[in-house]
């Protein structure tokens, strides 16, 4: 057989130290990275390859692979010349579990090609090895999956059949060495992260699992902005809370997560919303109530199987967005996070627009029958039109509830479904047309009510896209939008709500409006929102009806977080606002002096003074609004605009929407379900935290 030249790991680095026991270092040859490791353990180094040097990385598997086929084509069709005579050999196959030429081992075959012959298994620490590892590991965490996931018969035939050469993982090593170290490498990368960062809020989510449970999860993400002004998201805990989850239970882990990180008295804002455990609506995803798409699922069930179709009229079970099941430890109320978090905390824009959507829906209890005959019409051409026909009218699949397009989620939510009814009343005819007449066509004052609940609500669902955007579509997406957007939808909303008229809904008007005033018109006068509002280029000061008295709060609100320099209260961490960020050095000074003869001529140039607040301020708002992304347009302008920028730079740390990690809670607490046929997998908040910081690992 011919010999095929060694392939080490150790070719793209350069050892600058041999100690005892194999220890090395080695700087890397591309980018002169010192990495540390054994000879007899190379991980780290195909890692760094991977990750910085993806196409030394492919020489290297390229490489290997190569010298395998090598080996296997000498054992496999051997032609050797001997004195002239060429003969032809195959494996011979020891083991029981191949049958016939060249039959493969079984999946525990062990390396070296364990009861099968002719296929040699990956070494351990073999890059494919490691890459299909690690690629199983990330759909686990993706997916949600449980671990025991690769102990399967039919899994282990799978990759028996893409990789035979593969060794199949055990659970035991995913779950307690796998896993828990790409949280570990999240865990340095985020700690790395904000370790230099001045400016960030943070977001508490809970959730609980299964209805009547003592367990729960506590998620705590951060929203940072990097020198460079590009906003991060980082789940930095998602941490079982076993026994109960009392107010003081959560904060002393909360506090205790803010130390941990490195974050305490450095958060500007904290989104916690309050726990009215009195309002059950609150308690549940807001839906139209009525509005029941229930196409078949693959296993058979239906959508709305284990009591979820009731849209609304019943308490979900667990814990969304920070709102707790009523009757559990006491109720928690407003009061409770103004006393523990002081005037931090801030209630997330998105979740107090879906409740006053939500209250609206509830004070016109003659819009649900409308719904309900909407929806079975519905359902009733979704089965009866061809699909080619259906995608004229919906533009494809994802506006369909429960079609590929679109998550099980939006399927369920009211903006979702509000769109599927418009494109439904606007075609009702073609559809009718297509189906044939029947008793679930739609009558005319039926199709009035639906309309106007439509065009009253489709300021409100315009508003929704705005805050979250593609985060329905793809939770892994990590886009961030800032309270500036706010104050000018409340105004929206307002205007919208003044001047229209629904004659056949009229409660509904009413409750939307009662809704808004309560729920929302108090950001109006709220500086924080003012502030971030202003300091947004696409607004500044074009919204307000009293730019006097507004850009007064704004002076205000901008004399005092531009001189803060540390906390406010030493004892409470909490209540403390971010630092001030250290004065750039200054630029070198040219080593060639200005000869005072020479250069006479020259006029002396007048000593720089910097701007004060009211001038910076007044500077900024002579410029026109731009449509200019607002951390695009603060990166350009922080040299004009110090002073202005290191609020922006806060402000705009505050998300409008919910976190990455309270879709994630939602979707375990959908799709983990006992009853469902799926068991919550072990280690739950370790999958929880690798999801939402997903794209921190492995984009």
């Amino acid at each position: 057989m011919a010999s095929v030249s060694k392939v080490s790991i150790l070719d793209y680095f350069n050892i600058v130290f041999e100690g005892e026991n194999g220890k090395i270092e080695s700087n890397c040859k591309a980018c002169g990275t010192r990495i540390q490791a054994k000879r007899s353990v190379t991980s780290n180094f195909v890692t760094h390859l991977k990750r910085k040097h993806q196409a030394m990385y492919d020489d290297f598997v390229k490489r290997k692979d190569m010298k395998r086929e090598g080996y296997s084509s000498a054992s496999l069709h051997s032609f050797t010349a001997n004195g002239g005579n060429t003969h032809f050999t195959l494996p011979i196959s020891t083991g029981g579990g191949g049958g016939g030429v060249g039959g493969m081992g079984t999946l525990e075959g062990g390396v070296g090609g364990g009861s099968g012959g002719g296929v040699t298994k990956f070494d351990r620490h073999d890059p494919r090895q490691v890459l299909i590892s690690e690629a199983i590991a990330k759909m686990i965490v993706r997916d949600l999956q449980p671990v025991s996931i690769v102990e399967n018969q039919g899994f282990r035939e799978l990759l028996q059949l893409l990789e035979p050469r593969y060794t199949p993982e055990r659970q035991h090593y995913i779950q307690s060495q796998l896993l828990p170290a790409y949280a570990y490498q999240a865990q340095l990368a985020t700690r790395q992260a904000l370790a230099s960062t001045h400016a960030l809020s943070l977001s508490l989510d809970l959730w609980r699992g299964l209805a009547g449970a003592t367990s729960g999860y506590l998620g705590v993400t951060c929203h940072f902005l990097t020198s460079d002004w590009q906003m991060h998201s980082a789940l930095l805990a998602c941490l079982p809370l076993t026994g109960g989850s009392s107010g003081n239970r959560v904060l002393s882990e909360f506090d205790e997560v803010c130390h941990s990180h490195g974050v305490s008295g450095k958060a500007f804002r904290v989104v916690a919303d309050p726990f009215l455990a009195t309002s059950a609506i609150t308690a549940k995803p807001c839906c139209l109530p009525g509005f029941v798409g229930s196409p078949p699922l693959a296993n058979g069930q239906n959508e709305d199987d284990g009591g979820e179709a009731d849209n609304g009229n019943a308490v979900e079970e667990g814990i969304r967005n920070g709102h707790v099941d009523s009757g559990e430890e006491g109720e928690w109320e407003d009061s409770w996070w103004e006393q523990s978090l002081g005037v931090c905390r801030v209630d997330c824009f998105s979740r107090s627009l879906e409740q006053c959507v939500s209250e609206g829906l509830r004070s016109c209890p003659q819009l649900s029958s409308s719904l309900a005959k909407a929806a079975c019409f519905y359902n009733y051409i979704t089965s009866a039109v061809p699909p080619e026909k259906l995608n004229q009218v919906f533009d494809g699949p994802g506006l369909i509830l429960g079609g590929p397009g679109n998550t099980p989620l939006a399927a369920r939510d009211w903006a979702a479904q509000l769109k599927v009814l418009r494109r439904l009343l606007d075609s009702v005819e073609f559809l009718e047309e297509m189906s044939g007449p029947g008793e679930l066509a739609l009558g005319g004052s039926e199709r009035a009510r639906l309309r106007e609940l439509t065009d009253t609500l489709e300021p409100f669902t315009e508003a929704w896209d705005m805050v979250h955007g593609d985060r329905q579509v793809d939770t892994q997406t990590d886009r961030h939008v800032s309270v500036s957007l706010a104050l000018p939808c409340v105004l929206g909303l307002r205007k919208h709500l003044s001047e229209t008229s629904t004659p056949h809904c009229p409660s509904l008007l009413v409750g939307l409006s009662q809704a808004v005033e309560s729920r929302l018109a108090p950001l109006l006068e709220d500086p924080l929102y003012i502030t971030a509002t202003t300091l947004d280029p696409q607004f500044k000061l074009t919204w307000s009806s009293n730019p006097d008295w507004h850009r007064q709060v704004l002076i205000e609100e901008l004399s005092k977080h531009s001189t803060a320099s540390g906390p406010t209260d030493p004892s409470t961490d909490l209540h403390a606002q971010s630092q001030t960020p250290p004065a750039p050095a200054p630029s070198p000074v040219s080593s060639l002096s200005r000869p005072c003869k020479l250069f006479s001529f020259i006029k002396q140039r007048p000593t720089a003074q910097a701007k004060s607040l009211e001038q910076e301020l007044a500077v900024y708002l002579r410029e026109e609004p731009t449509d200019e992304e607002a951390l695009h347009y603060w990166r350009r302008k922080a040299i004009d605009f110090p002073l202005l920028a290191q609020v922006a730079k806060r402000a705009f740390t505050i998300p409008a929407c919910g976190t990455v990690v309270e879709s994630i809670f939602t979707t375990a607490g959908r799709f983990l379900r006992p009853e469902r046929g799926r068991v919550l997998p072990k280690n739950l908040e370790t999958l929880i935290y690798l999801k939402a910081n997903y794209r921190l690992l492995w984009t």
